[in-house]
């Protein structure tokens, strides 16, 4: 039996999905501003997704990206835990496996990005570690 989802709670959720959306969409921007070339977008490997990876001269940057409409649940940032970065770097290796792909280096980056009206904040986090 499947169970039912409120109006409100899908409502919820579709704005929650657009506001995402809009932050990748903003942090990929970024990054080709910075001269990177993005690869891949939301790929999603067996056991989750990658927002973006992209080609910093030789190195391969596998950034997560944590977007927020405001600072009432803390920094974006704070959302990507020891356990969410080990998982990035495993979903990083299958990615590398399946493309046959062979980087100089990797290395997970965090952008958070906080989207208001009229306003937005970002910040690049580089070499993240747990």
């Amino acid at each position: 039996m499947k169970a039912r989802v409120s109006p409100a709670a899908s409502a919820a959720a579709a704005r929650r999905h657009a506001l995402g959306c809009a932050g990748e969409d903003y942090a990929a921007r970024y990054v080709s501003h910075l001269g990177w070339r993005v690869i891949e977008r939301n790929w999603r490997g067996v056991r989750g997704e990658l927002d973006l990876l992209a080609w910093e001269g030789t190195e391969l940057v596998v950034v997560e990206v944590k977007t927020r409409s405001g600072w009432g649940f803390g920094h974006p940032a704070e959302a990507v835990t020891a356990s969410k970065l080990a998982r990035i770097r495993r979903l990083a290796g299958q990615w590398l496996t399946e493309h046959a792909v062979r980087a100089e280096s990797v290395r997970v980056d965090v952008i958070a990005v906080v989207l208001r009206e009229g306003e937005s904040h970002i910040e690049h986090f580089r070499g993240v570690q747990p």
